[in-house]
């Protein structure tokens, strides 16, 4: 350091003043706020932009509201990049008719869930084929808005004082959609096509249970089959009444009802 100091003819008194200078500038300049968003207290309270989804094998967290994040809620494109999302009850297309999430709603699954989809939508990619999302965390006054709609606990939960498996953000209604020619409009969801389960969501027929055999075709059975392998490999559990619900880990534990934005 002295001898490169010499070489430019400049003093000892003034690199050290260069470098003190160098140093407050350090300290003046502002760090960048992690990936996840600020946790100070003065951190906004609104969603933050989303990061791009990079690919399958990407590993980035999508940035949420921190309200989403201090219950330990992710937005499912962070353990899986690649999820299609077909939120029916953002749209009119669900059995009550009504649109029960914003357009934008995000699906949020608690972050135990992670694992298990990452696994399972590893093991489906292999075959060609990727999870469709139809629903993830769900609010609880959209919850009792269902129950008003069809009371009936065989189909839809109850609403009570502690969070359903999906107000605690740990079930997720799935499907499977893979590259198909001559994909039928009805079952077209993004640049994929849904496979044929034997019923569509929310059918509220014996034909929806998980092992349903009598009208369901072999090639439906098989996809079921499919579908419920990958889950159960990654510790997901299929509810026997529906064949496109599975359960993670602890999702049968009572908890707070748990009140956050979709968005």
């Amino acid at each position: 350091m002295r001898r490169a100091a010499v070489r430019v003819g400049l003093s000892l008194a003034s690199v050290t003043a260069a470098l003190t200078m160098s140093m407050a500038c350090a300290a003046a300049t502002p760090t960048a706020a992690p990936a996840g968003g600020a946790s100070g207290s003065d951190a906004p309270s609104g969603p933050v932009v989303e990061a791009p989804v990079v690919g399958p094998g990407s590993a980035v967290r999508t940035p949420v509201d921190r309200r989403v994040d201090a219950v330990g809620f992710v937005d499912v494109r962070t353990a899986v990049p690649d999820a299609v999302l077909d939120l029916r009850y953002a749209t009119t297309n669900n059995f009550v008719g009504e649109r029960l999430y914003p357009p934008n709603a995000r699906c949020l699954v608690h972050e135990s869930m992670t694992p298990g989809l990452r696994t399972a939508a590893r093991i489906l990619r292999a075959g060609g084929e990727v999870l469709v999302f139809w629903d993830c965390y769900r609010p609880h006054s959209v919850q009792q808005r269902m129950f008003d709609k069809v009371p009936d606990p065989a189909w839809v939960a109850r609403p009570g004082p502690y969070s359903t498996s999906h107000e605690a953000g740990r079930s997720v209604d799935v499907t499977l959609a893979a590259r198909r020619p001559n994909c039928p409009p009805a079952r077209v969801v993004g640049d994929r096509c849904r496979l044929d389960m034997g019923t569509d969501f929310d059918s509220f027929t014996p034909r929806a249970t998980a092992y349903a055999t009598d009208g369901v075709a072999a090639p439906a059975r098989a996809a079921r089959t499919r579908l419920r392998d990958a889950m159960a490999a990654g510790g997901l559990t299929v509810y026997a009444g529906e064949w496109w619900h599975f359960d993670g880990p602890g999702a049968a534990v009572r908890r707070p009802i748990i009140d956050v934005p979709v968005t």
